[in-house]
């Protein structure tokens, strides 16, 4: 159905029934501000959840490349849940950092749970016994409608110093979801505001998430559960906006008929393409770092730049399409111009803006510290 990335494998994971499912259903998702119950099944059932978790609990233990591929290929269909697919797997990888006992409490009874993730501190947790008191809130935490488990950043006094901060896991019921995502793009995301009153969570529920930013897993020897944060390089975020600019380009040329068929608007798809193709290369050279464990700085630095380069590009294309596509491509009904608004709202995501990490790590690979 989906026309594989030049130069490379397909993907790994059964997507196709997916693909073909998440784009039936993409224009009630947008409008409903949630995916469908049968695609959020189809979610499970691909095995997107799984794909990090280690063979020991049923899980995959697979690639960052295949990942993409599978990511990017439902981008197409779909960035909403290319989007929700991704973060699945990623919020797994994250939560290989617990403690076998936490890992136990996860996926003893199965291996595709579906955890969401609140990256950012949002709350703070004290010790309570041999465990923790948390509380807080927690902004844009994708997936919040149909996850398992919930993985929260918190801070936690230490008394000298800074903050520590750590991530706590808690079942989805111990947490109440504010229904105010309203954005203009990834509406299907859910991305909702997840708050908690006041849980107490064991000791094995949580990691530090020192462990995570430095790749040290003292958990897991799984080579996927041992990756410096940095290296990672906004992947997670970047693959189903890869996806949604392959569609974009789709959904244009399919415009192209009649009087339609200007010297303009082939221009406008020729050099859109361009920019989607190589920000397409960049990121495989992404998962090539990641899946060769190349852990120094320059590839690492250069990670963080190629997702932020290839999120920039990628809304650049996708500019040239409807702006050459007019009306025609505005139309309600018209996937074009929901994949604008979705590749506009997900490359506004921090992960994805120069200013966060690739600037300076970059430049200082380029141009040596800065004094």
């Amino acid at each position: 159905m989906h026309e594989e990335t030049p130069g490379t494998a397909g993907p790994a994971l059964p997507v196709e029934k997916l693909c073909a499912l998440a784009a039936q259903q993409a224009q009630a998702a947008d409008r409903a501000g949630a995916l469908a119950p049968e695609v959020v099944e189809g979610l499970r059932e691909a095995g997107f959840a799984r794909h990090f978790v280690a063979a020991r609990w049923g899980g995959a233990e697979s690639s960052f490349a295949e990942l993409t591929r599978a990511v990017v290929a439902l981008g197409q269909a779909c960035p909403a849940t290319a989007w929700c697919a991704s973060l699945s797997a990623y919020s797994a990888r994250f939560a290989c950092h617990l403690p076998q006992e936490g890992q136990r409490a996860l996926w003893e009874g199965g291996q595709d749970v579906v955890i969401a993730t609140g990256l950012m501190p949002g709350g703070r947790a004290e010790p309570a016994g041999d465990g923790w008191r948390l509380r807080g809130r927690w902004s844009y935490v994708s997936g919040i409608d149909f996850a398992d488990w919930v993985l929260l950043c918190a801070a936690v006094e230490s008394g000298d110093g800074p903050p520590a901060l750590r991530f706590f896991a808690l079942p989805r019921g111990a947490c109440q979801v504010r229904a105010d995502w309203d954005s203009v793009g990834m509406r299907a995301t859910a991305s909702h505001t997840v708050v908690v009153e006041s849980a107490t969570v064991p000791g094995h529920l949580s990691f530090g998430r020192g462990d995570m930013m430095t790749g040290r897993n003292p958990h897991s020897t799984v080579p996927s559960h041992n990756v410096p944060f940095q290296a990672v390089g906004g992947l997670t975020f970047i693959a189903p906006v890869l996806g949604a600019g392959t569609g974009a380009l789709a959904a244009f040329a399919a415009l192209l008929t009649g009087r339609r068929r200007t010297t303009a608007n082939e221009s406008a798809l020729v050099r859109a393409s361009g920019r989607v193709d190589a920000a397409l290369r960049l990121v495989e050279e992404n998962t090539r770092v990641l899946d060769g464990r190349l852990f120094t700085p320059a590839p690492m630095a250069r990670n963080e730049r190629n997702a932020t380069f290839a999120a920039e590009s990628v809304r650049e294309a996708a500019g040239l399409l409807v702006a050459a596509a007019g009306t025609a491509g505005l139309g309600a009904r018209h996937p074009l111009q929901r994949l604008w608004r979705d590749i506009t709202a997900a490359t506004s995501h921090v992960a994805l803006q120069y200013d966060t990490a690739a600037r300076k790590n970059y430049a200082a690979v380029l141009a040596g510290p800065a004094e």
